[in-house]
């Protein structure tokens, strides 16, 4: 390692050094901050870490921007050199992408997971609630924070009703289903398969269905499923409000089940927040392209970044106070349920 004939990096360090023919070894800091390696504050490669665990910095990415210049595809693949502009981590690119560049605004993405991120502007937040502190980007503009909380099951509940449980065709019939019913009939699904992530950091944790009764069918534990991504995503906003004394009036969506209208209702019922779905829902793919353009001279700004951001459709809550709390007493009860599980198995 320390003669130079090996290098170490993550995921986007490869693509680049491939795509420029091994010029460039290089990463942005909100790759690097994943590492466990990096010291956020200094946005620097920790000397303390890799002293300790005898990793010579050599081995190491350069670390720049989320938004810059970083090199150029050799010619032999695109029969061109285009430059490559932006380096940055997937929900940190859908932040951005999603034009929450001011502090207090936040997106959640819902994919087999969901991500649900605020941006906390230029200090690094230190949650004490189970959250991740993280850097979000690094542009001409400086350094930009956020705080994360990852939720380990979200649209893999749908799955596992459409391919295990097979109670559901396809995952677009489950907006359908859930509306047939009025409620759960106080049934509770935490899908907890692999443990709970953030807010409780529970590896004991087990997928759990409480409150059923002869009354309840299978449109009933699809609602619950759907409602179980909602609840899981509440927990982590309301860790998110303890750090401070934002409160958050609006979460921005993406990600495929954000086209589902049940859960984003839902969600907005128990978050009590407005629920903005942009026309393009793909912000992880928009926030690499429109930091890339900004590197490139393309965009001017993040205000003009921010006049294309078009919403095609938002939620507003419909829900009582009094419901909304007795819902979330019951979810967090079944909550407790499944925390412990898998501990004495």
């Amino acid at each position: 390692a320390e003669n130079g004939e090996i290098l170490f990096g993550t995921v986007d360090s490869w693509l680049l050094w491939k795509l420029t023919k091994g010029k460039v070894h290089g990463t942005d800091v909100s790759n690097a901050s994943r590492t466990m390696l990096f010291n956020i504050n200094k946005l620097e490669w920790d000397k303390e870490l890799l002293d300790f665990f005898s990793i010579p910095k050599e081995i190491l990415p350069i670390v720049g921007d989320s938004s810059q210049i970083y090199g150029y595809t050799d010619s032999e693949y695109l029969g061109g050199e285009i430059p490559i502009a932006s380096l940055i981590g997937d929900q940190q690119s859908a932040l951005f992408g999603q034009s929450c560049f001011e502090e207090g605004e936040a997106k959640n993405t819902y994919g087999t997971g969901a991500f649900l991120l605020m941006n906390t502007g230029k200090k690094p937040v230190y949650s004490e609630n189970g959250l991740l502190t993280t850097v979000a980007w690094k542009d001409k503009e400086g350094i930009c924070y956020a705080i994360e909380g990852s939720i380990f099951v979200a649209g893999s509940a749908i799955q596992w009703l459409r391919d295990d449980l097979r109670i559901v065709d396809e995952a677009e019939d489950t907006a359908y289903m859930a509306s047939k019913v009025e409620d759960t009939k106080d049934c509770y699904f935490v899908p907890a398969f692999t443990g709970l992530g953030a807010p409780y950091w529970n590896q004991y944790a087990r997928g759990t269905i409480v409150g059923i009764t002869r009354g309840v069918s299978k449109y009933h534990i699809v609602r619950a499923a759907l409602e179980s991504i909602a609840f899981l995503s509440k927990d982590v906003l309301e860790a998110m409000e303890k750090e401070g004394s934002i409160k958050l009036k609006s979460l921005k969506v993406d990600g495929g089940a954000s086209n589902n209208d049940f859960l984003m209702q839902f969600q907005s019922d128990i978050m009590n927040v407005s629920v903005e779905r942009p026309v393009l829902f793909e912000s992880t793919a928009l926030g690499a392209a429109y930091l890339a353009g900004l590197a490139a001279g393309f965009w001017k700004d993040k205000d003009e970044i921010r006049k294309y951001r078009k919403v095609s459709r938002e939620f507003h809550s419909e829900m009582s106070i009094e419901e909304r709390e007795k819902k979330y007493k019951r979810w967090k009860k079944a909550v407790e349920y499944a925390k412990n599980w898998a501990k004495d198995s």
